[in-house]
């Protein structure tokens, strides 16, 4: 299922490749976030074009609306949304604790109430897996309790042990599961800010031997400096042959600390919802496209992107679609959000296959921090 293929000689960064049921995944590589079956102001085609061939959405927002009845009606989730690639589902259990307005753990699992409509569900381990069975996931996540910044180690301890007890279950169910062939079932690891929580959960799931390993937990508020130090901790308690995916990470720098240590696998919704708001990547640093310096500004977003909104748009009438607040406005700049993050990917791959990581991160940081 996973492959290195290459160690970087100046870090623990490598290069693989992951295969799923709809194909090969080069990593390290980025999923662009697609919670309701769609990323935000992107075609697919346009994703397939770039070279993602694994792509986020949300059992927890899926199983709300539109419901497992009509995606079960086109056979699953590819058919539904019209993608031929891979999908990672995520569970929704971060989505249960952060959108829910009534949540109550349970031994048996969730009791919420939908942000949608109010209705109150209960959702079980076995049941998220049922649901991402039937959505047809190329990657599956078990349900699990997602915890903020500052909780006392007390409640992060009962966290990981409802969060194993409940990967246990996942993993009796998706045994069971009549696709499962087809379905890779990751566990998550957390343990909050207590790296003996950490350590202790790592080896209670890696004995239950999942296909690959989340790192949940982390970029949840705290500063850079605990999540390069938790990241670091996590990380080294990994598997080596199995594939590492870091949950919601998305900027440059979180990236790039991330596959300097190890990790193959990150997604996260900054790129698309900065560039709804104005936010563009450059390699000098991000440019809120709304200051009134790019009124007349007849530049490219970026001056050497490769992307199609940078070859044919200028700041001053990106500025002028956001202003005027028009949808166009959003697809170009998301657009060019998602090709830079491939772009860095690429590169990073690159530098991994020469075994100059640690360099090449060191120069693009350095361009990076400048002031566009």
């Amino acid at each position: 299922m996973f492959a290195i293929t290459k160690n970087d000689k100046s870090s623990l960064a490598r290069t693989g490749k992951l295969s799923l049921a709809h194909g090969e995944v080069i990593t390290p590589a980025f999923m662009p976030v697609g919670t309701n079956a769609t990323v935000k102001a992107i075609e697919l085609t346009t994703l397939e074009q770039m070279g993602f061939r694994l792509i986020l959405s949300n059992a927890y927002h899926l199983y709300l609306r539109p419901g497992m009845e009509v995606v079960n009606s086109f056979q699953g989730l590819h058919k539904f949304m019209g993608w031929q690639h891979n999908i990672l589902t995520d569970s929704g259990g971060f989505q249960l604790f952060s959108l829910a307005p009534f949540c109550k753990i349970e031994e048996q699992g969730v009791y919420f109430r939908s942000h949608i409509d109010g209705s109150y569900h209960r959702l079980s381990p076995e049941a998220v897996v049922d649901i991402q069975l039937g959505l047809g996931s190329d990657i599956a996540m078990p349900l699990d309790v997602c915890t903020p910044v500052g909780i006392s180690e007390r409640e992060a301890l009962q966290a990981v042990l409802t969060t194993t007890a409940w990967a246990k279950r996942s993993k009796v169910r998706w045994q069971g599961g009549v696709h499962k062939a087809d379905t890779a079932l990751f566990g998550i690891i957390q343990g909050n800010f207590f790296k003996a929580l950490r350590k202790r959960s790592a080896e209670e799931l890696i004995e239950l031997d999942f296909d690959g390993y989340a790192i949940g937990g982390l970029s949840v508020g705290e500063e850079t400096k605990v999540f390069n130090e938790f990241l670091a901790c996590s990380s080294s308690l990994l598997p080596q042959d199995k594939p590492r995916y870091v949950m919601g990470i998305g900027t440059p720098e979180y990236i790039l600390e991330a596959i300097g240590q190890g990790i193959d696998l990150f997604d996260c919704v900054f790129p698309t919802r900065t560039a709804r708001n104005a936010l563009v990547f450059t390699h000098c640093g991000p440019v809120n496209l709304r200051n009134e310096q790019y009124k007349n500004d007849v530049t490219a977003i970026d001056a050497v992107c490769g992307c199609a909104t940078c070859h044919t748009y200028s700041r001053a009438y990106m500025r002028h679609l956001f202003k005027s607040k028009e949808i166009l406005a959003a697809m170009l700049a998301t657009r060019h959000n998602i090709y830079f993050i491939q772009n860095l990917i690429i590169l990073c791959r690159e530098a991994i296959a020469q075994g100059n990581y640690l360099q090449f991160k060191k120069r693009f940081l350095t361009e990076y921090t400048q002031t566009s």
